[in-house]
């Protein structure tokens, strides 16, 4: 099993919904309102004044055989609109609870 973690700009949260949904993706957990900055060329995301703009980050754990496919999708909605920004990351998951 694999944890991915994907951050994105508080404006793509519908698309990155539908993109769960759409590979049938059901469980996750949601952060709302997250801050950071891109590592190359992002702006900070503070939800300030001078920087307004915020994240939101999704954590999902998924069979291996997902992997690909998430983040082929997530490549796809970044080069959409790279200005949006979305990042995935993902990890390998050693023990669970899940399937037991």
């Amino acid at each position: 099993m694999k944890s991915i973690l994907i951050v994105y700009n508080q404006a793509n949260n519908e698309r990155v919904e539908y993109l769960l949904d759409t590979l049938n993706v059901r469980g996750f957990t949601f952060w709302e309102n997250v801050q950071g900055r891109g590592h190359e060329n992002g702006d900070p995301h503070r939800g300030t004044h001078t920087w307004p703009e915020l994240n939101n980050a999704i954590l999902t754990v998924v069979d291996d055989s997902k992997v690909d496919e998430i983040l082929t999708a997530v490549r796809k909605l970044d080069r959409r609109n790279e200005e949006v920004g979305i990042r995935a990351f993902v990890w390998n998951i050693e023990a669970s609870t899940l399937n037991n």
